[in-house]
């Protein structure tokens, strides 16, 4: 199998090494083989890449899709390196508000799979970092949710102070303060 899938500290988030073949010439590896991801049980029906870049200090988060247009992500930086984050938010999880953090970067190509239930968010701690991620479900702007980038109640240690933020980021509620979206059904 071309990839070594590895748990986080927190059910559900899973990191994703895949095997790079390099030589003089550059290297070659496979970021996605449905059947390997299926085997592991992440990454189900992936139906669209999203592909972005930003600056220094750019954080974009912290988001999810409410149902039934939720989506799980498949996350990797092609380009520069950022600090990718996964908080639970899933009502009556035993790991509500709880996160996990890894840098991803064009140089140790790993891939982080967030789940249904996981607010998802990243910051570039690179110059310039180009993030590519497959989604199981297609992107619908009437069911965009999220969190604050700073909640003490979650307290995600980002690696950069003063985030540039979007508008629509600045004003996101508290997970205390927000709606209840997902509830905890159990470890699958």
């Amino acid at each position: 199998m071309p990839f070594e899938f590895r748990n986080m500290a927190i059910p559900g988030p899973v990191l994703v090494q895949p095997q790079v073949f390099g030589d003089s010439r550059g290297f070659f590896l496979e970021l996605y083989k449905h059947d390997d991801y299926a085997k592991a049980g992440i990454g189900d029906h992936l139906v669209q890449d999203n592909y972005s870049r930003s600056g220094r200090g750019v954080l974009r988060g912290l988001h999810y899709q409410k149902p039934p247009f939720a989506q799980g992500k498949l996350v990797t930086c092609l380009r520069g390196a950022i600090y990718d984050v996964a908080v639970d938010v899933r009502h009556g999880s035993p790991h509500f508000g709880k996160w996990v953090g890894v840098e991803l970067s064009e140089e140790n190509k790993q891939l982080l799979y967030v789940p249904v239930g996981f607010a998802h968010g990243f910051q570039v701690v690179s110059e310039v970092a180009e993030v590519m991620y497959k989604c199981t479900s297609a992107y619908s702007p009437q069911n965009e949710g999220g969190i604050i980038w700073n909640d003490p109640d979650v307290a995600v240690q980002w690696p950069l102070k003063d985030p540039l933020l979007s508008a629509k980021d600045r004003i996101l509620p508290s997970l205390r303060d927000g709606e209840v979206v997902f509830q905890y059904e159990g470890e699958k």
